[in-house]
């Protein structure tokens, strides 16, 4: 098999055995790379050379039985908005000033002591606040699986790339999906942590870093080197050292919740209803009990929290001067403005629906042992669009089964659970309590080995 083809833990089981060099490795995704980044536009600061370099010091180290950590000589990529010591941080926007970061961000300075190869970045939209490939500072990014159709976002180019076999790991980042609804877009396996679990540099209410892979035993090997100590995150909690060596929880007799309509947003399509429901079926053919579980989440809660974001976004916006202001993306720009004239009591009532999420989210759940719902509740999108409604003043119509996660700080996961009529993948969310992202990531990798849903193999790139 090509090497690029492989998973995570079966390039290093190739390296300890000394049938694969990470060396072969490295071209091999280079070469995938090359042939499907001009059609999907997922990667920046892409380094050959460089990333050939550190696969030879691999290579030598393997060679001696000295690997430097238990990600050596893997092909990873990491998110445009994640620092790397000496590159530029556009997170997205051409009004970045690209100032060269002065070091790694946890996440990154974790992989790259752990011997990852960390090959290129990859694209994002505008600040992060896009579930969409379309950015003023990349290349319009698109869906592997369906060129004109968005990745997702705000980790569309990890979602891109993942889809597009470039290498086994990706890291993202996500505050309302930007993990999760890109790697349902995508077919992906994608993990939101438990809020603090992965320390990041700067922490903000509600973000996280995780990981895009193609499968949940590859997201856990990630994990267990991005969960490691940094006293840069003031909010990160304790380490734990877990036991991140999954295996499929069993099901029989888990009381699972299934969420079907998330109360705001739009409801999801008859497929991706249809998709979830034979999701739960599975689950309860193999012992678990499903109920459901009514929406808890109500319109009034997303506006007041999109509004909360919409006068961070202002505030940013208004710091820029008047020609850098211009080249940030249209449909933020709109977005930003229309919170001048918010009254501070209207701020702070949305973003005391943040508290208000995370209270409704934990009394609703705490019943179950998990939670099943739509990652999204459309498929992915044209790619040209910056949101599926393609209106500024409702932006987030897509969000609703997501981001209660994010401000309750529980784990959820993305795991592929079927594709539409038109081939596009549909993502089926795990949401579990908080601090028990080994029980999520169980359960995910269970549903894997049980999942009813036919498997399509991975896109190539068109052939010109």
């Amino acid at each position: 098999m090509q090497p690029f083809r492989l998973t995570a833990l079966e390039l290093l089981a190739a390296y300890r055995a000394r049938m694969l060099s990470p060396v072969e490795a490295m071209e091999s995704v280079i070469a995938r790379v090359a042939a499907f980044e001009p059609h999907i536009a997922a990667t920046w600061l892409h380094a050959p050379e460089r990333a050939l370099k550190e696969a030879r010091a691999s290579e030598a180290r393997w060679l001696r039985g000295e690997p430097v950590g238990p990600l050596d000589g893997v092909p990873v990529t990491v998110k445009d908005n994640i620092h790397t010591k000496g590159e530029p941080t556009p997170v997205g926007t051409a009004a970045s000033e690209m100032t060269p970061a002065e070091a790694d961000a946890p996440p990154a300075a974790r992989l790259r002591e752990a011997g990852a190869i960390l090959f290129a970045k990859t694209t994002m939209p505008d600040y992060g606040m896009l579930s969409s490939g379309l950015s003023s500072h990349h290349k319009l990014a698109r869906n592997p699986w369906k060129l004109d159709r968005n990745p997702g976002g705000s980790s569309a180019g990890a979602a891109a790339a993942g889809a597009a076999l470039f290498g086994p790991l990706h890291l993202g980042t996500d505050i309302g999906g930007s993990i999760r609804l890109p790697a349902g877009w995508c077919g992906l396996v994608g993990l939101k942590p438990t809020a603090g679990r992965v320390p990041i540099d700067p922490p903000y209410v509600g973000r996280v870093a995780g990981p895009l892979t193609r499968d949940v035993a590859d997201a856990a090997l990630m994990m267990a080197t991005l969960t490691l100590p940094d006293a840069r995150d003031y909010t990160s909690l304790e380490y734990s050292a877990l036991d991140w060596t999954i295996r499929p929880a069993p099901l029989d007799g888990l009381r699972i919740g299934l969420m079907l309509e998330a109360g705001c947003g739009v409801k999801p399509s008859a497929e991706v209803r249809a998709a979830v429901e034979r999701a739960a079926r599975d689950f309860e053919a193999a012992g678990a009990r499903v109920e459901p579980l009514a929406p808890f989440l109500t319109q009034a809660m997303l506006d007041g929290l999109d509004h909360f974001w919409r006068t961070r976004a202002l505030i940013d916006m208004n710091a820029l001067a008047p020609e850098k202001r211009a080249l940030v993306l249209p449909f933020i720009r709109d977005w930003a403005d229309s919170a001048d004239g918010f009254s501070g009591q209207h701020v702070f009532r949305g973003f005391s629906r943040i508290p208000e999420m995370q209270k409704e989210a934990v009394l609703a759940t705490q019943r179950f042992d998990f939670v099943l719902s739509p990652t999204a509740p459309m498929t992915a999108f044209p790619a040209e669009w910056a949101s599926p409604s393609r209106n500024p003043l409702d932006p987030f119509p897509h969000i609703g089964f997501t981001v209660a996660a994010n401000m309750s700080g529980q784990p959820a996961i993305s795991v592929n659970c079927g594709f539409s009529a038109e081939g596009l993948p549909i993502g089926l969310q795990i949401v579990g309590r908080r601090f028990d992202d080994v029980g999520v990531l169980s359960v995910a990798r269970a549903y894997e080995g049980i999942r009813s849903a036919e498997m399509l193999a991975w896109p190539e790139p068109p052939r010109d």
